[in-house]
């Protein structure tokens, strides 16, 4: 009688709510309305529309705690999804979920936050020191390199504040966001959630995946030379001549703008934060970003001349860049899609669309945790400390599953990244009928 009693939908009739105006999701066969909450969802309004008019139980477990489920009944429609149905693999993936939440992993965080920002700490400490009590010029330049490397290891730690509570409340949470992001690095944590959380959702889909839009200086496949729609920019990535020329040397080049990199983070964050959009936390942000744009000018003001300077803001960039290329050699040379991503093959997503680091368990300060990049975007929330441990659980479910586990070594990795850019490279060059024999000639005339 409690199931006559019942009001069903199809997949199908629930798909038509997929626009902003009209936004229906469902949780274990519950539908519910959220159009008006979109807006004022903690993880912004990106991944919703992304999913929007699917059941995304996965995507939902995946990245917050059983608590947040009560949250949803103010937005229950009364609708049941008439079809819902959970795959094998969503079950196994649903169980780990639950088992290591019972083991209390979600909860224990190890000692690694302390560790580090005592590192972090020494690390600055020594770049200062450094600077404004030494002549030598190989020591401002050595200086360089030792804050590029705590911008390495600030940047993991504000990844990780914004994934889960490293700090003991969610207002020191929110403080060690601010401090590692905007003041340490002059990154927004708002621009990293509002671009990371697209990226878990949509993982190496080249339309709606940000991390993979790098027109017109990168390009991971060569379906971006139909000029794509970003509907993460909500603008055409369009592949123009200039663009042509570029990518067709791409495999050339990465290494070299893998090194200035962070010029265009800082381009995005002051985009995000002066733009229309609403911006959680604004004037926190931007009071951490003048912050950074106040002691980082200073300190490079105190070396001796330009010169040194110049070196010493390249030499901090290009240690950085170590970074960057982890993060590219992570999704690059995985396989990538077209289209907005779907809710019931996360696990396969995620398995399709990233790549393993190998490395020995005394390098993983090193990485961050994320050279465990499958095991990070399956379980987001899980602290950093427990990846290494969960990484064969997650070896024997890809296998029972017959889905891709790929694990190279750091070299490995650039050698698959390098492949994967060289082969877009030579068919961008002939991409165009008749093909032009000097792109460079044709670069510099286009555009003078």
């Amino acid at each position: 009688m409690g199931d006559n009693s019942k009001k069903f939908i199809s997949s199908d009739e629930l798909k038509k709510h997929n626009k902003a105006n009209d936004l229906w999701i469902s949780f274990q066969g519950k539908v519910y309305n959220v159009t008006d909450w979109a807006k004022e969802h903690p993880g912004g309004d990106i991944p919703l529309l992304n999913l929007a008019g699917q059941d995304v139980t996965d995507a939902f477990i995946a990245f917050h705690p059983g608590a947040a489920w009560k949250y949803l009944d103010k937005f229950f429609t009364g609708y049941y999804l008439q079809d819902f149905q959970v795959s094998e693999v969503s079950r196994d993936y649903r169980k780990l979920v639950s088992d290591f939440s019972k083991a209390g992993m979600f909860e224990k965080k190890g000692h690694g936050v302390i560790y580090s920002l005592c590192f972090v700490a020494l690390l600055i400490f020594a770049c200062f020191y450094g600077v404004l009590c030494c002549d030598s010029f190989w020591v401002h330049m050595l200086s360089g390199g030792v804050l590029g490397f705590s911008w390495m290891q600030v940047a993991y730690l504000g990844h990780d504040s914004g994934h889960y509570q490293i700090m003991t409340s969610r207002g020191f949470n929110k403080f060690a966001q601010i401090l590692t992001g905007n003041c340490l690095t002059g990154i927004s944590i708002a621009w990293w959630k509002w671009t990371h959380n697209a990226h878990h959702v949509s993982c190496n889909s080249l339309d709606y995946d940000p991390d993979l839009q790098h027109l017109p200086l990168l390009a991971v496949s060569s379906r971006f030379f139909q000029s794509l729609k970003s509907h993460f920019y909500g603008r055409k990535l369009t592949f123009d001549y200039m663009a042509r020329f570029f990518v067709s040397y791409q495999h050339l080049t990465f290494y070299p703008v893998m090194c200035v990199a962070r010029v265009n983070l800082y381009l995005q964050t002051l985009l995000l934060l002066f733009s229309n959009r609403k911006v959680p936390d604004r004037a926190l942000n931007i009071l951490g970003i003048l912050v950074f744009w106040t002691w980082f000018p200073l300190l490079v003001s105190c070396l001796p001349n330009w010169n040194e300077r110049v070196l010493f803001v390249l030499v901090s960039f290009c240690v950085t860049s170590i970074q960057h290329v982890q993060f590219c050699l992570n999704h690059f040379a995985a396989n990538v899609y077209v289209g907005s991503p779907k809710g019931n093959d996360w696990f396969e997503k995620q398995t399709s669309g990233t790549i393993d680091i190998a490395c020995s368990s005394w390098m993983d300060w090193f990485f961050g945790g994320l050279q465990f990049q499958l095991e990070h975007h399956l379980f987001p929330r899980l602290p950093r400390c427990h990846l290494r441990k969960i990484s064969p659980i997650v070896q024997e479910l890809c296998k029972k599953h017959s889905l891709p586990y790929k694990s190279l070594s750091f070299y490995e990795a650039n050698v698959w990244t390098l492949k994967a850019l060289r082969t877009a490279a030579m068919q961008a060059r002939d991409f165009t009928d008749p093909a032009p024999k000097n792109l460079l000639w044709e670069a510099v005339n286009t555009h003078g």
